[in-house]
């Protein structure tokens, strides 16, 4: 009955999947590769019994190597999303693996009810090596921001002397930091916050690369915290002008508000440094938000950096989370982090990204890729859409040839491989995007 079932799923997905690939388009019928039994099945799967919160790119992978997948079909494909940056280390690192393995056979979960033997390991590689006093690991990135949030908040009652209940947060406009209510109510996107309200007070927007608004926002003595992406991965890999993270910690130091820097997608050598902000000097944020990468795709962890001014400001009991520094995660992401520094990724992040926003400038055509930008191997091309195609078509072409990613916000494809890749990679991948982008030409 359920193999029936499944079959019948399948079919239909067949061509729920085919109508997909066109639904971007607004008179065009592009040429989509033809879907497989055995995936149309995983699609109808998902279909039929998940909730419809994403529209994935109709490929069914069930395995991934360094910087390769594989789908169902055997087909092997390069990784240019990453799960939007949490894999650089790559996919199924031995290291990270086998600290997961030996860690799961001995001690996976003891909340923070007790002491465990791997939680204070882990908050003292990572202090020393990120230059903070103190860190509170947590799950996914979204409760690393809240967590942040929770934090500002708190140091502006009990050291600013804000008024109860008179906090606010400022925001950079177009941000994205997850899906909950708090994330909502500080999103100007509109498919993030329609119908979620009542939204959350205190929480304010600025223009993202803009000084001049945000000090406007600051003279109000009731701002706690500015939350920024150094770089705005989810907006389309949107760089500042050199001197923005400069200015806003000396605006912080002005109008006392605490620099909270969200790193859970450009940290971690994504943009060929340890973190992005490290691409400027004298703009140290107080805070700093871990997540993605600092598992190296195998598990959620994410963890937030302060010093003991801020991160004392919560005492026993007023903050927590059943899972945040079990000893699976933390010898998990110990793991991780040490990849990144012995393998030195941010060095190949750097050298790697260079040479391929370089190529891609010279070698796309202008009239379909307008722009390419980004750092390290956090990069972007922007592909204005037509009647003929857009930029889920050039992904879908894309996977034909063997490069999985995805557009954001319609017009961009965001390019992040691990940052495992070498020079072979490069050279290889570099030849798939230039010959599918411009054979849209």
């Amino acid at each position: 009955m359920i193999s029936n079932n499944i079959q019948r799923l399948a079919t239909k997905t067949q061509s729920l999947t085919r109508a997909l690939a066109t639904s971007a388009l607004k008179n065009a019928t592009p040429k989509v590769a033809e879907v497989s039994p055995k995936a149309s099945a995983i699609f109808a799967l998902e279909d039929r019994y998940g909730a419809h919160n994403y529209a994935p790119i109709p490929v069914a992978l069930c395995r991934g190597k360094d910087v390769f997948v594989w789908d169902v079909d055997g087909r092997k494909y390069y990784d240019f999303l990453s799960a939007y940056s949490a894999l650089n280390q790559g996919h199924c690192h031995p290291k990270i693996v086998k600290a997961l393995k030996d860690q799961a056979d001995i001690l996976t979960l003891t909340s923070r009810a007790f002491y465990n033997d791997c939680l204070g390991e882990f908050e003292e590689y990572t202090t020393r090596l990120f230059g903070y006093d103190r860190v509170l690991p947590m799950n996914s990135g979204a409760e690393g921001g809240e967590t942040a949030l929770k934090l500002a908040r708190k140091w502006g009652y009990k050291v600013k002397g804000i008024p109860t209940n008179q906090a606010r947060v400022i925001f950079a406009e177009n941000n994205f930091w997850g899906r909950t209510l708090s994330a909502c109510s500080s999103s100007s996107d509109p498919d993030c916050y329609n119908d979620y309200g009542p939204y959350l007070p205190g929480l304010d927007m600025v223009p993202y690369n803009d000084l001049n608004a945000l000090e406007e926002q600051l003279k109000d003595p009731n701002v706690c915290a500015f939350m920024v992406e150094p770089i705005q991965g989810e907006a389309g890999v949107v760089v500042p002008h050199d001197g923005y993270l400069k200015g806003i910690r000396q605006l912080c130091d002005k109008y006392k508000v605490l620099f909270i820097a969200d790193e859970v997608q450009t940290g971690l050598c994504r943009t060929g440094r340890l973190l992005a902000n490290h691409h400027e000097e004298g703009c140290r944020p107080d805070m700093v938000v871990l997540g993605k990468a600092l598992s190296g795709g195998m598990m959620p962890v994410s963890a937030v950096l302060a010093d003991d001014e801020v991160m004392l400001t919560i005492r026993p009991g007023e903050h927590g989370s059943t899972f945040g520094g079990n000893p699976l995660a933390c010898k998990v992401a110990k793991a991780s982090l040490e990849v990144l520094i012995d393998e030195k990724l941010a060095e190949n992040a750097e050298r790697h990204g260079q040479r391929f926003r370089q190529e891609l400038t010279d070698g796309l055509n202008k009239d379909v890729a307008t722009i390419v930008r980004g750092k390290g191997l956090l990069n972007a091309v922007v592909i204005p859409s037509k009647p003929e195609y857009d930029a889920y078509t050039v992904c879908l072409k894309l996977r034909d040839n063997g490069l999985l990613a995805k557009p954001t916000h319609g017009d961009i494809i965001r390019f992040s491989p691990p940052l495992t890749v070498n020079d072979e990679h490069v050279t290889e991948c570099l030849d798939i995007i230039k010959t599918t982008i411009n054979s849209f030409a």
